[in-house]
């Protein structure tokens, strides 16, 4: 299933390393005139969903889900990035739900409009969703800054850091699928401005590169 294509408003998928600075990149873009779409936001509203919560309660029981029927999200990392069977199960799952958010999130910004449509996904790759993109953008950063801003965001250890960035394509191989590379190593009014330039060439220019 995909969105209507419009070359007149690009799709800008932004990936990169756990902690990198996506979110900002991508709150840069939507400051510009853009639409952001948080896929890690989307995912939670698909954890609250009737038929995943079941499935959550038949796969790994009541331990999995709060005393108001929610589901634990804490709890169902713990199993998840623990095993990439469980992992795979959750996003065999999940997955195809957020990719019919997003889509529906695209279509609802060229309604607007929107200068372009930024799809803010840490697993964009791993999912399958850069077909929806015109564009993607992969956001650099030294891995003990990120571990740094990850601690300080999060509270996770190294190893909880690393166990989820084991469950992801190679930085590397992102890097090198993405059509821009944003350095994040310095101040988030640097980067900010590090995003303009790019908006420019993506939505004010020759649209897409693909």
């Amino acid at each position: 299933m995909f969105p209507p294509r419009d070359s007149r408003m690009p799709v800008i998928g932004i990936v990169g390393g756990v902690g990198a600075g996506k979110t900002t990149v991508a709150a840069a873009f939507e400051a510009l005139g853009c639409t952001r779409i948080d896929a890690d936001a989307l995912g939670h509203e698909v954890l609250g969903t009737p038929a995943v919560r079941e499935w959550v309660r038949r796969r790994w029981g009541p331990p999995c889900l709060r005393a108001d029927g929610s589901v634990d999200r804490a709890a169902v990392g713990r199993i998840v990035f623990a095993g990439p069977a469980e992992l795979d199960a959750l996003n065999a799952v999940t997955h195809p739900r957020i990719r019919r958010r997003i889509i529906e999130r695209i279509a609802s910004a060229r309604r607007a409009g929107a200068a372009a449509a930024v799809v803010d996904a840490a697993v964009l790759f791993e999912a399958g969703w850069e077909d929806l993109c015109t564009h993607t953008v992969f956001v650099a950063a030294p891995a003990g800054e990120r571990r740094r801003r990850v601690a300080a965001r999060s509270g996770w250890d190294a190893a909880a850091w690393a166990a989820r960035e084991k469950t992801q394509i190679s930085l590397d191989k992102k890097a090198a699928s993405c059509d821009y590379i944003v350095e994040n190593g310095t101040t988030v009014l640097d980067l900010r401005e590090r995003v303009r330039p790019l908006f420019d060439q993506i939505v004010r220019g020759a649209g897409r590169c693909r």
